[in-house]
């Protein structure tokens, strides 16, 4: 039996596996600032630091917010649940401490990402203000509405990477936009994934995610096609004269094969877990293909 409110419960409401999604896109951002630095200005490693601990910072309190309304709402029924075992369902983490978490990640967030203001304007206050906003609207609406994978491919690729890039440079070239629109595809393979595995409770429960309405087959081919997308994408960056950041990326691919052939071979049930756990893998391994190929001049 876990202790209520314990530090282990905190770290699993926490959902440290997804923190990989956090971090590839500012990695990527960086590198990508970075080289560019070299020719064109200065590099601030603080600035860095502010948009990695913001983008970890907001994708706890996102799954924070996640487990608290996924049980005020009803959706997190034991008989029924597929996916990993949620906090406040579970009674690890109490209702009221999960309430008082959620407002000191968010407050914490806005702090930690307030001083980005001074290295790329007032412009990332509409950044910081948007993220905390979609924090909270996805959740509570848009995931129902089917427009969860666009949510991540514009907070998990878009604004990380080119707001990382940003802040440094204070402008966002098309190989930073590709970049970003490659990495968010890439991290979207992870709910692709969590939505495949509740199709049918999602069916049930109204919630009209994009693998409810395109159906499980047209789903498998979708997870298959972002992973050849997101690295025939790289082409861009092999024509900027990093062809390591096209070339090291096939790795994720084909670690991504693997895993969606697991993904048609499983196709229904509590074992799909393996295939979120690989997913994440290997979006971390993307991460590292694309920022060392990118940094190995």
């Amino acid at each position: 039996m876990m202790k209520q409110n314990s530090l282990k419960a905190w770290v699993l409401a926490a959902r440290p596996k997804t923190l990989t999604g956090a971090a590839v896109p500012v990695m990527i951002g960086i590198a990508l600032a970075y080289l560019d630095s070299l020719e064109y200005g200065t590099f601030s490693p603080l600035a860095a630091v502010l948009c990695l601990l913001f983008a970890f910072i907001m994708q706890i309190d996102a799954n924070f917010v996640n487990d608290f309304f996924d049980y005020v709402r009803g959706n997190d029924d034991e008989a029924t649940r597929l996916g990993p075992l949620r906090a406040c369902t579970q009674g690890w983490v109490s209702i009221d401490a999960m309430k008082r978490a959620i407002a000191f990640t968010t407050v914490l967030a806005c702090i930690v990402g307030l001083p980005l203001i001074f290295f790329g304007g007032l412009e990332m206050l509409l950044i910081g203000l948007f993220c905390v906003v979609f924090c909270f609207l996805y959740t509570t609406h848009l995931s129902y509405v089917g427009l969860g994978d666009v949510l991540v491919l514009v907070f998990f690729g878009i604004v990380p990477v080119c707001c990382t890039y940003y802040v440094q440079l204070h402008t966002c070239p098309l190989i930073v936009v590709v970049a970003s629109l490659a990495c968010g595809l890439v991290i979207d393979g992870l709910l692709i994934v969590n939505n495949y595995r509740d199709r049918d409770v999602d069916r049930r429960d109204g919630k009209q995610t994009l693998v409810v309405k395109i159906g499980a087959e047209a789903a498998e081919w979708l997870y298959l096609a972002i992973g050849i997308v997101a690295v025939l994408a790289g082409l861009l960056f092999w024509a900027n004269g990093h062809i390591l950041a096209f070339v090291l990326p096939f790795i994720y691919l084909l670690l991504h094969v693997f895993t969606w052939l697991k993904l048609r071979r499983i196709h229904e049930g509590r074992q799909l877990n393996e295939c979120l756990g690989e997913t994440a893998r290997n979006i971390f391994v993307y991460g590292l293909c694309v920022t060392l190929g990118l940094l190995l001049i």
